[in-house]
């Protein structure tokens, strides 16, 4: 009963925001506010990563380090253009995919050389 209650009072709260006038623009304003705070909860735990595994990181070599932190960058990068890779049809899309696939990439072969016994 409890589950059925909260998803009504979600859709009363959706509906609200279609119907009034001006509703597409909240709708605007609460994603942008949703989509702000959840990437500074991904940059507060990158930051707490970072300082809880910073020897770690800086033990590994510079190429690694590199492919690390490049990898973020363009990771970074590709949520950015988001918006216009998407806007731009099958190329950006794929592009974007490609993006996020260097990026994984990379993040992988750091993880690796990270786990790796020498």
């Amino acid at each position: 009963m409890q589950r059925a209650w909260k998803f009504g009072v979600i859709a009363l709260i959706a509906l609200v925001l279609v119907a009034l006038p001006g509703g597409g623009n909240a709708l605007d304003v609460v994603l942008t506010a949703l989509t702000i705070v959840f990437f500074a909860a991904i940059a507060l735990l990158v930051a707490r990563m970072y300082r809880q595994y910073r020897l770690d990181i800086d033990t590994l070599g510079s190429n690694v380090r590199f492919a690390l932190f490049g990898s973020l960058a363009v990771a970074v990068l590709a949520f950015t253009a988001t918006d216009r890779l998407f806007d731009a049809g099958g190329g950006g899309v794929l592009l974007w995919f490609a993006l996020l696939g260097v990026a994984s990439y990379g993040l992988f072969y750091a993880w690796t050389h990270y786990r790796r016994y020498e």
